[in-house]
């Protein structure tokens, strides 16, 4: 029993060091840092609607004729086989099928997701693209190659920008600068302007190219920002 109670007193006393755990940081300080960027994207993807159509006198263009002109369009302006790829096909289920015997009024459609690495790519296959075959081309998509090498080196000028807010925080209050607590990463900005990058029935800026002279335009740029939130000890 005696044994007992002592073991018991011993883990009372255990638990009441720990609760008196003094804090190693009693003070402290919160600060943010940026950093961000501007890049011309190097991936623009593009989704490009294709479908049968009728032609006077000739009646209709069937959709692999439509197919073949347009891949080998894409073969003419180097695109390598690894850029297009099928995004949609409407027109190739047995349903479909059946319902056309029944009637000529059905088309048939396929869409076609390119991926180009600037936009005077993307300026010669739209010359080349079949008028009335074509029923939209847009832009749904842009990154660039080296972007995971930009994100990281935004998030490490954003830690320094932090450090140096910090520093000169704490001089104003006669404190120095000390270890960092915590680092957080609340998230990153990514913007870009889509708006002026939609284009139907093949205007994609032609009327900015004309206006440049002939000249290259170029594309629009993406925005990246971090925001970084770091915790120092004062000293």
């Amino acid at each position: 029993m005696k044994k007992l109670l002592i073991t018991f007193a011993f883990g009372l006393l255990m638990f009441g060091g720990f609760s008196q755990t003094v804090n190693p940081f009693p003070k402290t300080i919160n600060v943010s840092g940026s950093s961000e960027m501007e890049i011309v994207p190097d991936e623009i993807y593009a989704v490009i609607v294709l479908k049968e159509y009728e032609k006077r006198g000739t009646g209709k263009i069937d959709l692999e004729k439509i197919k073949a002109a347009f891949l080998a369009n894409t073969k003419a302006i180097g695109l390598p086989d690894s850029a297009v790829t099928i995004a949609q096909y409407e027109g190739t289920n047995y349903e479909w099928w059946r319902k056309k015997k029944k009637s000529d009024e059905l088309m048939a459609s396929i869409s076609y997701q390119i991926k180009f690495t600037n936009s005077k790519k993307m300026d010669e296959l739209v010359e080349k693209l079949d008028d009335d075959a074509t029923q939209s081309f847009q832009v749904v998509r842009v990154s660039h190659s080296k972007i995971q090498e930009y994100r990281k080196q935004l998030k490490i000028q954003a830690v320094k920008a932090a450090k140096e807010k910090g520093a000169y925080l704490a001089a104003a209050i006669d404190e120095k600068l000390g270890e960092a607590v915590t680092i957080t990463e609340p998230g990153e900005a990514m913007t870009f302007d889509y708006r002026n990058l939609v284009s139907n029935n093949m205007v994609y800026k032609a009327e900015e190219a004309e206006n440049a002279g002939g000249a290259d335009v170029e594309f629009k740029k993406i925005k990246l920002r971090f925001e970084i939130n770091v915790v120092f000890a004062l000293k």
